[in-house]
């Protein structure tokens, strides 16, 4: 099935769509200077799928697209910025240490 990522402002949240179906998000808050991702959530018959991974990498994307700094406070973002050194430039300098990056 085909997904897509969308910035649900209204919500504050990324939601990763299969079909009219909403598969997870990431929640976050705007900080101005920075966007803080706060919480990300698959929806348990997802699970396994590969679904969190592509939603990160999605919403890191499209922040980098609209150079946005990234604050992980998600313990699962965090994780993915630690496997995928590549977005770690996306958190800000002085940051990065307190997210183990």
């Amino acid at each position: 099935m085909e997904t897509a990522v969308r910035n649900n402002s209204e919500q504050s949240r990324y939601e990763l769509t299969t079909g009219d179906e909403v598969a997870g998000f990431v929640e976050y808050r705007d900080k101005g200077d920075y966007v803080e991702l706060t919480h990300t959530e698959i929806d348990p018959s997802h699970e396994g799928e590969g679904l969190g991974s592509q939603l990160a990498r999605a919403v890191l994307d499209n922040l980098r697209n609209e150079e946005r700094a990234v604050v992980p406070s998600c313990k699962f973002i965090n994780t993915y910025l630690k496997k995928h050194s590549e977005y770690a430039d996306l958190v800000p300098t002085d940051r990065r240490s307190e997210f183990g990056l």
